[in-house]
């Protein structure tokens, strides 16, 4: 399953595909734990405000993402015709989770907090960037490791 060999809709369907092998009963987990270990410490130190739930939700989901993404990668099991496309292209598979994350914190930081759109927007691009790299550069030494 080269990258020649399917369209450009094919392989966004594929990458889609490849990011539900992930881990995500163990990230949603994680992303529970480090959302409300950060919502604790903002009450705790009675950082008060109108937003106090757009930081710990933001965090939160950077890390159920981060888990997700970057444990479908390392973990066996699974379609192999999946994992060896996701193998040969670590840095399209992560993409889906990466904009998932994009929006998602962008609504959350919109919404929930005193950023506007753009400013939530802007704010987002960090951590989704983040991801981005990471589960590439995981996706990427995992597949020279195999060569």
């Amino acid at each position: 399953m080269g990258h020649g060999e399917l369209s450009g809709r094919e392989n966004r369907q594929v990458a889609v595909a490849a990011a539900t092998l992930g881990p995500w009963r163990t990230a949603a987990a994680v992303g529970t734990v480090v959302g409300g270990a950060a919502l604790a410490v903002d009450v705790v130190t009675l950082h008060w405000s109108l937003g106090i739930l757009s930081g710990p939700v933001s965090l939160g989901l950077f890390f159920f993402f981060l888990v997700g993404t970057v444990g479908g990668r390392l973990r066996g099991g699974g379609d192999r015709r999946l994992r060896r496309w996701a193998d040969e292209h670590p840095w399209q598979s992560a993409l889906p989770a990466s904009g998932a994350l994009l929006v998602l914190n962008t609504l959350a930081l919109w919404l929930l907090g005193d950023h506007g759109l753009f400013g939530a927007l802007f704010t987002s691009l960090l951590p989704a960037g983040a991801l981005l790299a990471v589960a590439g550069v995981v996706g990427a030494v995992k597949a020279a490791r195999r060569r």
